[in-house]
C-alpha cells in the first residue's frame, strides 16, 4: 500500500500535487525505480475523481488504501475503501479498479477478455479484474475470509459513457463485479452509499483488514479438499506412506502443544515426492488445516495449479512461489509444503525486488519460518543451477539454528523411468555422481535405452512412437545460443545446430509462438515436440520416451569425463562460479535430462569420443535405426 488516509484528506492533498509526490517516493522506496509516465498520469487523473464521488455521497470519513497490495502476490488494486456498513453495522470493504480507458470493446472468443485501443495485447475485461482481486482477498486475508459478504468490488470507468461499456457487462458478477461509467457517476455514488455508512469513519475498519492473518480461508481449503480428493489417482506405498504419516503427526503435535517442526522427504527422481504432496494438501485442506504449496519452478508451478486446480480456479492460489514469503507473518500457516525444495536459493531477493522487500534473509529460513510445521521435498542431485541452497544439510541446520526437530524420511521405490532402479543406478555410475565408474547397460524388462547416430536418427525413431500413442521430447544441455522470441507468426529460430540438422529450443515466455506452446506447458503439451527443451523446463516432468541430446560441456576423454565450461552457453554460469561447481551442475544436468522417461530414453552425444564410449556401455545392438 502505498498511501492511506480518509477521502476528504486525500482530496485535499490531491490539491496541492503533495499526494502524487509521496506516491512516487513510496512506490520508488518500495520497488526500487520511479513509476512510469503512465502510472503517475493515472494517479494524477483517476484519485481525484474517486475522492470526488466519495465525498459527493457524503462519505468523506470512508479510509481510502490507494496501491492495496493483494497478500503474498504482487498485484495491487487501485483502491480499497474501508467503512461501516449502513444496515449490519459490520465492517465493509469495497476494492476499486480506475481505468481512463474510453475507447474499450469484448473480445470477440472470449468476454472475460477485452481490447483496449492503446494495449496492443488484450487484457483482462475490468468487470473480472474486480471480481478476481476481490476472491483472492477473501481467500488470503482473514478478517473477511469468513465474510466474504463483507467485500465488493467496483469498476469505474470515468472516461467512458455507457455505450462505449455496454458490452463489458456480457459477465457481470454480483457484488463483487460492478461497472460504472462517467456518465453513469449517479449509480457508482448509489452503490457506494449501499455498501458504506456517512456516519463512522472507516479507520478501524482499515485497520482490521491490514491486521487480518494472511491463511487460505477454510471456504478454499473446502473447495480445494474436493478437488484434490476426485484427482487424486495413487496410492501411498511402504516409505511413501511413512512420509505422509510423519507429515500428519508433526503437524498433531503442534496444533496440541504449540509445537514447531522441520520433516525432510528426500528421493530420487519418480520416488513419489510430488504424489506425498498432492496427498497432504488434500488431507490438511479436509481437515481445515491452513497449508500452502510452494516451488522454486515457473513450470512446475503452473503445472501443479493444472493438475489440482484446472476445474476451480481459485483453487490455483494456493500454489505459490519459494518467494512469495518475503514479508509474511511468522507462524502464519500451519503447514507450507516446499516441493523441488532442491531449487531453494540464496536469497528471495533478485534485481526486480523492490528496496523495502530486501531484507537479506535467506530464503531458508524465510520457508522455515512462516509456517509452524515447514515441509521440504527434494533431491540433491537435482541442483542444477548456482545458488541452489537445497539440500537436506542445509535444512538441518537452518532447523538446528531454531532448536528444532528435524526428521528425515528417505524415499527409495522409484515410479519413474520405468520404476527401473537397475536404470536410475546406471545414470548415476554412468555421470560419476556415485562411485565406482560407468558400467556397461544390463536390460532390464523395465526400461529400454537406446543410441542414436545422429539427431536425426532419435528425431525420426521418437517421433515414430508418437505414431503410437506414446508422448516423447527431446531435450539437450545448454550448449546453444538462445535466440530471443520471434513476433507472432514468425518463425522460431533454429538455434540448436548439429550438422546439417537443427531445431528450436523450448520458447521461455508464457504465451504460445508459432503453434509451440509457453515454456511452463513444454512438457506436457503435445505441441513441445519438435522444440529441443533445456534442464529447467523438463525438471519435474516426465514423458514415456526421452531423447537427450549430450553437448560438448560434457565429453568423455581418455577414462574418465570432462567437462568445458566454456562450451556451455547457460547465463547462470558465471566468472565467478567455481569449475568445482559448475562440474557438479553439468552433471546433474544430465541425470536430470537422462531421468525423464517412463518408456525408455534414446540418447546421443555430439562428440565422436564421447559417443564411441556410449556405444560401448549401451551396445552396438541398442542402435534406434535397429529397432525403430
Amino acid at each position: 500500500m502505498l498511501f492511506r488516509a480518509s477521502a476528504k484528506t486525500i482530496a485535499a492533498r490531491a490539491l496541492d500535487s503533495s499526494l502524487y509526490l509521496h506516491l512516487t517516493e513510496q512506490f520508488s522506496h518500495l520497488h526500487g525505480y520511479q513509476p512510469s509516465p503512465s502510472e503517475a498520469r493515472s494517479w494524477e487523473r483517476s484519485i481525484p475523481t474517486l475522492t470526488a464521488a466519495l465525498n459527493d455521497a457524503g462519505l468523506g470519513d470512508v479510509e481510502v488504501m490507494l496501491e492495496y497490495a493483494l497478500p503474498m502476490n504482487s498485484k495491487r488494486a487501485d483502491a480499497v475503501l474501508a467503512g461501516v456498513h449502513p444496515r449490519t453495522g459490520a465492517p465493509s470493504y469495497v476494492v476499486v479498479e480506475l481505468k481512463q480507458w474510453s475507447d474499450v470493446v469484448p473480445d470477440e472468443d472470449d468476454p472475460v477478455l477485452c481490447h483496449v485501443v492503446s494495449y496492443a495485447q488484450p487484457v483482462l475485461n475490468p468487470i473480472e479484474q474486480v471480481r478476481r482481486y476481490c476472491e483472492y482477498l477473501v481467500n488470503f486475508n482473514g478478517a473477511v475470509a469468513d465474510h466474504p459478504e463483507r467485500v465488493g468490488g467496483v469498476a469505474f470507468l470515468h472516461n467512458a459513457t455507457e455505450f462505449d461499456v455496454g458490452a463489458l457487462r456480457e459477465i457481470e458478477s454480483g457484488e463483487w463485479g460492478q461497472l460504472f461509467a462517467g456518465d453513469s457517476r449517479g449509480g457508482f455514488i448509489d452503490y457506494l452509499r449501499a455498501r458504506l455508512s456517512p456516519a463512522h469513519p472507516g479507520a478501524a475498519a482499515a485497520d482490521a483488514l491490514l491486521a487480518g492473518k494472511t491463511v487460505p480461508s477454510t471456504q478454499l481449503m473446502a473447495v480445494a479438499a474436493q478437488e484434490v480428493r476426485e484427482r487424486e489417482q495413487f496410492v501411498l506405498l511402504d516409505e511413501q506412506q511413512v512420509a505422509y504419516r510423519k507429515v500428519l503427526n508433526a503437524v498433531r503435535r503442534a496444533q496440541r502443544s504449540d509445537h514447531k517442526e522441520v520433516v525432510v522427504i528426500t528421493g530420487g527422481p519418480g520416488t513419489g515426492k510430488s504424489v506425498i504432496a498432492l496427498s497432504l494438501l488434500g488431507e490438511l485442506y479436509r481437515q481445515g488445516v491452513p497449508a500452502l504449496h510452494a516451488t522454486g519452478s515457473q513450470s512446475f508451478t503452473k503445472t501443479m495449479r493444472k493438475v489440482a486446480g484446472a476445474r476451480k480456479r481459485e483453487v490455483q492460489d494456493l500454489f505459490k512461489y519459494f518467494n512469495s514469503f518475503m514479508t509474511t507473518e511468522k507462524n502464519s500457516l500451519d503447514v507450507l509444503v516446499c516441493d523441488e525444495a532442491h531449487r531453494i536459493r540464496e536469497t528471495s531477493a533478485n534485481r526486480y525486488t523492490p528496496a523495502a522487500r530486501r531484507t537479506g534473509k535467506r530464503q531458508i529460513d524465510e520457508l522455515m519460518d512462516v509456517a509452524k510445521v515447514p515441509v521440504f521435498l527434494l533431491d540433491e542431485h537435482q541442483v542444477v543451477r548456482p545458488g541452489e541452497m537445497g539440500t537436506v544439510e542445509d535444512i538441518r541446520a537452518a532447523a538446528a539454528r531454531r532448536g528444532l526437530n528435524c526428521p528425515v524420511v528417505r524415499l527409495e521405490s522409484q515410479f519413474r523411468c520405468g520404476g527401473s532402479d537397475a536404470y536410475l543406478r546406471w545414470v548415476v555410475r554412468l555421470l560419476g555422481l556415485e562411485p565406482g565408474g560407468p558400467v556397461v547397460w544390463d536390460p532390464d524388462d523395465r526400461m529400454q535405452l537406446l543410441l542414436a547416430d545422429s539427431p536425426e536418427e532419435m528425431e525420426s525413431f521418437l517421433d515414430g512412437r508418437r505414431g503410437r500413442g506414446y508422448s516423447a521430447r527431446m531435450s539437450a544441455g545448454y550448449c546453444w545460443p538462445w535466440s530471443p522470441e520471434p513476433k507472432p507468426g514468425q518463425p522460431l529460430p533454429a538455434d540448436v545446430r548439429i550438422g546439417d540438422w537443427a531445431r528450436p529450443w523450448n520458447l521461455r515466455g508464457e504465451r504460445s509462438v508459432s503453434g509451440a506452446p509457453p515454456s511452463a506447458l513444454w512438457a506436457t503439451d503435445p505441441a513441445g515436440f519438435g522444440q529441443v527443451g533445456c534442464v529447467y523446463t523438463a525438471q519435474g516432468f516426465e514423458y514415456d520416451w526421452s531423447g537427450v541430446i549430450i553437448g560438448p560441456d560434457l565429453v568423455w576423454r581418455g577414462d574418465r569425463w570432462v567437462t568445458d565450461r566454456t562450451a556451455s552457453k547457460d547465463p547462470v554460469f558465471k566468472r565467478s562460479t567455481p569449475d568445482a561447481d559448475v562440474d557438479r551442475l553439468i552433471r546433474n544436468t544430465y541425470k536430470v535430462l537422462l531421468t525423464r522417461g517412463m518408456v525408455g530414453t534414446v540418447v546421443y552425444s555430439t562428440d565422436p569420443e564421447t559417443q564411441e564410449k556410449l556405444r560401448e556401455l549401451v551396445g552396438t545392438e541398442r542402435r534406434v535405426t535397429v529397432l525403430a
